[in-house]
């Protein structure tokens, strides 16, 4: 590309051309449509006559209930056949998807929730369930050894070690 740009009239200029021109294949189009559209009426569409009598009205209506269950039933068939080329779209994905390979799972971020806030969001905000861990446990009552103590003697012994005499007292029962 050269090193100079257009300038901005230019620019406005062709800018200008390219819509004119676009609107010419616009109308174009809608002129093409149209005639389309008047063929195909004068195709499939006959001119319509209003019956005089009784009987040619009610020959008109027989005529036209036909025509409209024979479309009904296209409609129907066709309804059906899009249904089951989706389903067979579907299975078709679900295959490649099996034939590519194993699924990637994604990295999930660590969240720190409580207990109870786990249960409501699995459960919703209808059930407030409280989840008391302690309470769901067995009960077991320790058993209090009952040891017999001579509380009596246990005095009586420390009395009896207490001071310089106990001391004596104890070197002698050891060596009698």
């Amino acid at each position: 590309m050269s090193d100079k740009k257009m300038s901005s009239s230019r620019r406005q200029h062709l800018k200008s051309l390219m819509l004119q021109i676009a609107q010419g294949f616009i109308e174009a189009e809608a002129i093409q449509a149209e005639e389309d559209k008047n063929i195909y009426m004068d195709e499939n569409v006959p001119s319509f006559s209003v019956p005089e009598s009784m009987q040619e009205l009610q020959d008109l209506c027989k005529k036209l209930h036909q025509q409209i269950d024979a479309v009904d039933e296209q409609r129907y068939d066709t309804q059906s056949k899009v249904a089951k080329s989706d389903k067979e779209i579907e299975d078709l994905k679900i295959k490649l998807q099996d034939l590519k390979g194993k699924f990637r799972k994604p990295v999930l971020k660590k969240v720190r929730m409580s207990a109870d806030a786990m249960l409501q969001a699995l459960l919703g905000s209808k059930h407030k369930v409280s989840m008391d861990l302690r309470s769901n446990l067995k009960q077991v009552k320790k058993e209090v050894k009952e040891e017999v103590k001579d509380a009596a003697d246990w005095r009586k012994n420390i009395e009896d070690k207490a001071g310089m005499d106990g001391r004596k007292k104890m070197f002698e029962s050891d060596t009698v």
